[in-house]
């Protein structure tokens, strides 16, 4: 069975390491790094699933390193920080982690949500949608197998939550999904009321379709109920 790495950036050496010691003894190999700057290095030259990145580091900080992993690499990132109004969380979700846990933090609930994470993307790893028909819809293209997603034939970076958001939608058009739907189908986890998490995420995705621009506009809010795919 493959091993899982987990990649740990934090300048603080000894958060790093109470990270390491709990992961490890769930059964992940861990690898550390201080700054931003050797995070990309490290996923750029070995196998990282998952990336647990600090938002204030050296070299570059979270933000600046997420936005280079995010050109090549689609692997799940949790930001583990000490900014911890709503606007950091809300701001740290849209510039494209997958989740975000506050300083101080309970080992045990980083755990659970690293396995969370790990759970959704093998649910969505390409292998196992490698015969999945490529959706087309009025000069938007969703290509599940490539992860790739093509705005007029102009290529549209999301992040994994947003293009599993976009493909659950678009996989089943006209139908409506209430935000805890979304939540639990997408995050794989309870819904907890209260969380913006999916209104981030989409208010995110409408900006990348450009939805302000063009009269094509691919998600619809249906008031008191949720959203659907306007196909």
């Amino acid at each position: 069975m493959k091993s899982i790495t987990i990649l740990i950036a934090d300048d603080e050496p000894e958060i790093a390491d109470l990270v390491e010691l709990h992961l490890t003894k769930e059964g992940y190999r861990c690898v550390k790094v201080s700054d931003g700057l050797a995070a990309v290095q490290a996923i750029r030259t070995q196998p990282i699933d998952l990336a647990i990145l600090d938002i204030m580091m050296p070299n570059l900080n979270g933000y600046e390193a997420t936005q280079l992993i995010r050109e090549s690499h689609h692997l799940p990132i949790i930001f583990l920080s000490a900014k911890a109004t709503d606007l950091d969380k809300i701001t740290g979700l849209v510039r494209g982690a997958d989740d975000y846990v506050t300083k101080p933090f309970n080992p045990m609930e980083l755990v659970a949500r690293v396995n969370a994470q790990l759970r959704r993307a093998l649910q969505f790893n390409p292998s196992a949608t490698s015969n999945v028909a490529v959706l087309e819809v009025r000069g938007l293209m969703i290509n599940p197998e490539q992860r790739m997603v093509r705005l007029y034939n102009k290529p549209i970076e999301l992040t994994p939550k947003e293009f599993d958001i976009l493909y659950l939608l678009a996989s089943h058009p006209n139908k409506v999904f209430s935000t805890e739907n979304i939540f639990e189908r997408v995050w794989g986890e309870a819904y907890y009321e209260g969380s913006n998490t999916v209104m981030v995420h989409i208010r995110a995705l409408r900006k990348k379709l450009e939805e302000d621009k063009h009269k094509n506009k691919w998600i619809k809010t249906v008031w008191g109920v949720g959203y659907t795919f306007n196909g």
